[in-house]
């Protein structure tokens, strides 16, 4: 017998890699295992009290304590079947096949217009602060004078039409960044994300995703100082569905 040898057929060696092979099985496992903690179990269009879970099966609800006060939640929520209203339906019944809007296809969570259940909770700082705000909320927050000024400017949408007026700039406090622009849309005060606008020289704003009377539709906030996480998968959705939804020729195939 070698050096290191336990019986004239296993070493140390060959122990060592049984137990990594073992060690890296049970990685790979539980990984995946709580990657199930969001969206699982699945939910089944046809049959809805049938929930396909997969291997290995959904883990035990874990507890999590949210900070400032905010309580907690369950990881996975069992029981909870949190589904918004979708308006849309399969073009064909059979299993698979995709969604067609029924209505407002911008707003009826389809395709890239759909949006996740959120907390009706506003995004906070580590100091408790609501995080995303208006620079009437944020005084101590300006816009440098090198960058053009959007407020009082008007914008414009894919087919060159003014959908509304700037009238303020909402900053991420947590980043020196404006994630929205608030936009008085035919007397409604709606957000736009700012990533998906394009400020010219002068202040105007363009945006592609949409058309002009697009913006009077959007979705609005129960806060006009405040932004809830579920506002904001609306506000995304919207203008994100818009990339296909605002124009008809959009969903019309290449070739």
């Amino acid at each position: 017998m070698g050096t290191g040898a336990i019986t004239q057929y296993i070493d140390v060696a060959q122990l060592a890699l049984y137990l990594f092979w073992l060690f890296f099985f049970s990685l790979v496992w539980y990984l995946h295992r709580e990657n199930k903690r969001e969206g699982y179990p699945l939910m089944d269009s046809h049959n809805p009290k049938y929930r396909p879970q997969g291997f290995p099966a959904v883990p035990a609800p874990k507890t999590f304590i949210l900070p400032h006060g905010q309580g907690i939640r369950m990881a996975p929520r069992q029981g909870v079947d949190e589904q918004y209203d979708l308006k849309a339906e399969q073009i064909n019944p059979a299993p698979g096949f995709p969604l067609h809007p029924t209505g407002n296809p911008m707003l009826d969570g389809v395709g890239p217009a759909a949006y996740a259940i959120r907390p009706e909770k506003p995004d906070l700082t580590h100091e408790g602060e609501p995080r995303i705000v208006p620079l009437r909320v944020a005084t101590d927050w300006h816009v440098d004078t090198r960058d053009p000024d959007p407020r009082g400017h008007s914008v414009y949408g894919v087919d060159d039409e003014v959908g509304g007026t700037v009238t303020d700039l909402w900053v991420d406090r947590a980043e020196p960044f404006v994630r929205y622009l608030e936009i008085d849309a035919s007397g409604r005060r709606v957000l736009m994300p700012m990533t998906m606008a394009r400020v010219s020289g002068n202040g105007d704003v363009f945006v592609k995703s949409v058309c002009g009377k697009h913006f009077a539709e959007a979705p609005g906030t129960a806060n006009p100082d405040v932004i809830t996480l579920q506002e904001e998968d609306k506000v995304a959705a919207y203008f994100g569905g818009g990339t296909l939804y605002a124009l008809a020729e959009r969903t019309e195939p290449l070739l």
